[in-house]
């Protein structure tokens, strides 16, 4: 049964979500440490961090009827996100992953293999076009999973069935889950995308690039690009415009989840029609609280503060609300 919207979700985030496994702070994957269990995904990560900024955000995706897809329907439930476009499978189940982290970079295994996100395919997208989002937004790990996530994500790229909806595409190149060169495959989802998110580093293992100007001549205009270049700065560019901030100084716990973070701090400024720099300002501010943060999720400021941190007033954050039906 196709899920009908009063009011729509500003944004559908469509991909896979598993049961992440981690120690707890100042633990490792190992035997003498406690672990517990949270949701881990990019698609999933944007929309809860969006919900958190005061957007409306469906999640798209499917996850198996077990007591693993219950927690993950849970935690995102609890976080506000829409989950009118999540199918359970009852045959297959939901993917996990274990997390070991450091804050020089975690260490990531997945256990993913017929999970029932992966058996998803282009009849996926009919409800997500019912839902009639302003933004789809997507990640390069989907079409890896299987030919038919493949298929899913070219028709929604290429094909844009949902009419007027800006696509919003994260790179987020996992090099475990390719068994093939991902530079080509990438580049042309890239290329077809209304906004691209990708680090400089992925780029550059990506692509023969090594600086953000390079990313820009090789995915092209009339892309809406942004290029993360870690602790220094975003560049954003869109036509002749380009605009730099640079990134705050914060205590790194560890960085898996800061990309979608600052995806979701971006696309939360583009709802509210916010300027360029404000945009890269509200990333870096959703990034730095997932980087200080064991989860993938963050804890982010109050509105007062998070208005002070990015140059904008109170009013015009309401403002930008109200105008997407907010009151």
């Amino acid at each position: 049964m196709v899920a009908t919207y009063a009011i729509p979700p500003e944004v559908v985030c469509l991909g896979e979500t598993m049961a992440q496994v981690t120690p707890l702070p100042g633990g490792r994957i190992d035997g003498r440490s406690e672990l517990v269990l949270r949701p881990g995904g990019a698609e999933s990560n944007v929309a809860m961090a969006l919900v958190a900024l005061g957007h409306r955000a469906a999640w798209a995706s499917r996850v198996g009827a077990d007591p693993l897809g219950d927690l993950l329907l849970t935690a995102l439930e609890e976080a506000g996100v829409d989950l009118r476009l999540v199918e359970r499978d009852p045959r297959l189940p939901t993917g996990v992953y274990f997390k070991d982290p450091a804050p020089a970079g975690s260490s990531v295994y997945y256990y993913r293999a017929g999970s029932a996100a992966a058996a998803m395919d282009r009849t996926a997208a009919g409800p997500v076009v019912a839902a009639g989002p302003r933004v789809v937004h997507l990640s390069g790990i989907t079409p890896v999973l299987a030919p038919g996530c493949r298929d899913l994500v070219e028709h929604l790229m290429l094909q844009r069935p949902v009419a007027g909806a800006v696509v919003s595409f994260d790179v987020n190149h996992r090099p475990a889950l390719w068994d093939r060169d991902a530079g080509d495959e990438l580049l042309r989802l890239a290329r077809a995308a209304d906004v691209v998110f990708v680090g400089l580093d992925e780029a550059a293992r990506l692509w023969p690039v090594s600086d953000a100007a390079d990313v820009r001549e090789l995915i092209g205009a009339p892309v809406c690009l942004v290029v993360k270049q870690g602790a220094e700065e975003a560049v954003c560019f869109d036509g002749d415009t380009v605009v730099r901030e640079p990134a705050p100084a914060v205590a790194v716990v560890e960085p898996v989840g800061a990309g979608d973070a600052f995806a979701a701090g971006w696309l939360a400024g583009l709802l509210r029609g916010l300027d360029h720099g404000a945009r890269l300002r509200l990333g870096h501010l959703a990034a730095g609280a997932a980087l200080e943060s064991i989860s993938d999720q963050g804890t982010l400021p109050p509105t007062e503060e998070i208005c002070r941190r990015i140059g904008v007033s109170p009013a015009r954050w309401r403002a930008g609300a109200a105008a997407d039906g907010e009151g």
